[in-house]
């Protein structure tokens, strides 16, 4: 028998081990498997969610374990796809570990272990390759020492997802430091021909590339258009009930997924929301929550995304269209990988085109503000986030995003303490963000034309990723003919729009000053502080949001509050249980919609027999718009006033006062109003908004 032939035998058994005694490995899980163990090489496999990716760099993990390699290093972009690795790997009787954001205390075991060759896999996160004591103490031994390094997600290499994961980019640096002989392996679901071929370059000329057909023959397409949110709601309700097993319901907004979770298990309905912004512990147990089916299904934003595993999973509904068929394909290929049928359903909205555009405008920022950032670092040395943010006008995540771009591209570098300039000379490079906002166009465009083609929905998105193995599916409602009915019982649709409809959303005041301001430090004096407010409702939401989101568009025209949502604010009013009722009322000044701000400030005084003491006003003009919390400070103290006689006004009051606004975004300009009035004497502040931006 051959050394080949009796590798392969024993990866056979190592499969079987992994996956079951009846698996056997595909030619292709072959091929990738004997370029990285015998031939020392690189490897890129671009195959279908479920087809056994994992399965590769576990069985070559093991044989390599065995022939006294060192630990096999895997770049893992989310914490729930860790989880999922380790658990397969022990199942494999490979001993994995982790670093990454939720167990810092663990770090220094970790390191000791590997060092220790008591770990045979160890899962990072593409951050933890940019954390300065990693970086520099333990990832060049770490890769002196690797077996074998794996890239899961890997099309996050590319262009196409730069400001997604930026460190990602900073990989190419660790292929090229690697030792001669340590193989590689990159994987993903999701990349098109061009993503392919970038990955690929980026991996080196030699490369073997393993690209199959995309086909998910357990998936069941469909869309169905209805008129409003509240229809949809109503809809899913009604539908869910039908759907096979348990699934994950996808929204595009974290306010979306609380407001049709919150919806859904008032009829009845056992979900769970889960975000982002969703506790570690909170989302850990959702999660398992939904792997032991003992929840209908997870209301989740794509946070709930890339290797999550339950092969049972029934059905993937989406509330809201992704904005690209390549996202899209990625999301329902959660499903049905281990059942014969699964349902995917698409509930388009008219707002999905204004978060997309809300998603773009997050974009890589314009040369003079990097230019900015550039300046400060070489004339402030080492200097951190909060103090940057002192210098340049971008909120925190874009800064944070745009500082590790630059890192990669190497004009700066994360050091203890923060960020300095390398000095290295550094070209915006315009055509490559060009490039990507071009192919977000397209994928947008595309997106828009799935939701009306009338040819086989597979079809459509494999084209999209340029399988051209692709042919009609026989499976979904443009196939079979059998659309999905729109209709939904009148009385569902009310009740969706009640609660769609019940106005009211705190707002939490501010509580610190932003760090980085010389004057201003530390917490809020609670004599200056305002108390918890309220809107109407979230732009973000698909409840008021919508209707909010038309009226305080840049564009929209200036005017007195309509009666209906006069009215939802009167709601608002009525349901909030505050210590002490407001005895009066003040506006905030409003350079873009002062007729609105005002009228609604007078409506709600007269009609809640308030006192009108009138509004705040500018010194020399609005303050503008900025992006983050020390410069928005900045720009409110140096501009915002009180008239005197509105001084005298609160002094005399002698009760809560209600501040009335458009829209609460950064809550600054809320805060340091109400700080005002306090200090004019109001023994307290009542924040009051038709919106809050999230």
């Amino acid at each position: 028998m051959s050394e080949e032939q009796m590798l392969r035998e024993e990866a056979e058994e190592r499969l079987r081990a992994l996956a079951g005694e009846h698996a056997r490995l595909r030619e292709d899980q072959w091929s990738a498997i004997k370029t990285l163990v015998m031939d020392r090489g690189r490897a890129l496999v671009v195959q279908r969610t479920g087809w056994g990716k994992s399965a590769v760099y576990f069985v070559a993990t093991a044989l390599l374990r065995e022939l006294g390699e060192g630990p096999t290093v895997i770049v893992s972009p989310l914490l729930a796809l860790m989880r999922n690795q380790i658990a397969a790997a022990e199942r494999a009787g490979i001993h994995a570990v982790t670093v990454n954001s939720a167990n810092p205390e663990e770090w220094e075991q970790v390191y000791g272990q590997v060092a220790e060759g008591m770990v045979d896999v160890l899962l990072v996160s593409p951050e933890r390759l940019n954390n300065p004591e990693f970086r520099d103490q333990v990832l060049p031994e770490l890769a002196e020492s690797a077996g074998l390094v794996v890239v899961d997600e890997a099309h996050c290499i590319s262009d196409w997802g730069h400001d997604f994961r930026p460190d990602y980019r900073r990989l190419r640096t660790l292929f090229e430091g690697l030792p001669e002989g340590v193989p590689v392996l990159a994987t993903t679901a999701t990349a098109n021909a061009r993503v392919t071929r970038d990955v690929a370059e980026q991996l080196g000329e030699e490369t073997l590339v393993l690209r199959g057909p995309l086909e998910r023959e357990s998936l069941h397409l469909s869309v169905v258009r209805l008129r409003g949110a509240e229809e949809r709601m109503a809809w899913l309700a009604q539908t869910l009930h039908e759907l096979p097993g348990s699934g994950i319901v996808y929204t595009l907004t974290v306010a979306a997924a609380q407001e049709i979770a919150a919806y859904l298990r008032g009829q009845g309905h056992e979900v769970i929301a889960y975000s982002g912004q969703t506790e570690q512990a909170e989302r850990l147990a959702a999660e398992q929550a939904l792997l032991d089916n003992k929840v209908k299904a997870l209301v989740a934003t794509s946070a709930l995304g890339m290797g999550y595993d339950k092969p049972d999973l029934g059905f993937v509904v989406h509330v809201g269209a992704p904005q690209s068929p390549v996202a899209y394909y990625q999301q329902v290929g959660r499903a049905g990988r281990g059942v014969e049928r699964a349902e995917v359903i698409l509930l388009p909205g008219p707002e999905d085109r204004e978060i997309w555009a809300y998603f773009a405008s997050l974009a890589f920022p314009p040369e003079p503000v990097v230019r900015a950032v550039l300046a400060a670092l070489e004339e402030g040395g080492v200097l951190s986030t909060a103090a940057l943010e002192n210098r340049v006008d971008l909120s925190r995540s874009r800064l944070e995003t745009m500082l590790k771009v630059l890192d990669v591209d190497g004009a700066v570098r994360r050091v203890r303490g923060g960020w300095e300039a390398t000095g290295e000379p550094w070209h915006y490079d315009a055509d490559r963000y060009a490039r990507v906002a071009a192919a977000r166009e397209a994928e947008q465009k595309a997106m828009l034309e799935y939701l009306g083609t009338t040819e086989c929905r597979e079809v459509f998105l494999r084209r999209c990723l340029d399988d051209d193995t692709a042919a009609p599916c026989g499976r979904c409602d443009n196939c079979t003919g059998a659309h999905r009915s729109p209709e939904v019982a009148a009385e569902a649709v009310e009740r969706a729009a009640e609660t769609l409809h019940r106005p009211g959303v705190e707002i939490e005041p501010r509580r610190q000053w932003p760090t980085g301001l010389t004057d201003l430090k530390g917490r809020i004096k609670p004599e200056l502080g305002a108390g918890t407010g309220r809107a109407l409702g979230r732009l973000t939401d698909i409840g008021w949001g919508n209707r909010l989101r038309g009226m305080l568009a840049e564009n929209a025209p200036d005017g007195p509050v309509p009666d209906d949502v006069f009215a939802a604010v009167v709601k608002v009013l009525s349901s909030w249980e505050w210590a002490e009722r407001p005895t009066a009322v003040v506006a905030m000044p409003s350079a873009s919609r002062p007729l609105l701000v005002r009228s609604l400030a007078e409506r709600l005084a007269q009609v809640g027999r308030l006192t009108f003491l009138g509004e705040l006003g500018y010194r020399s003009g609005p303050p503008g718009r900025q992006f983050n919390s020390a410069q928005r400070v900045q720009a409110v103290r140096a501009t915002l006033a009180m008239p005197s006689a509105l001084g005298a006004a609160v002094a005399q009051a002698g009760g809560p006062v209600l501040l009335v606004d458009d829209r609460v975004d950064t809550g600054w300009s809320m805060t340091l109003g109400a700080a005002m009035i306090r200090h004019a004497g109001a023994p307290a502040v009542l924040p009051l908004a038709l919106a809050v931006t999230s």
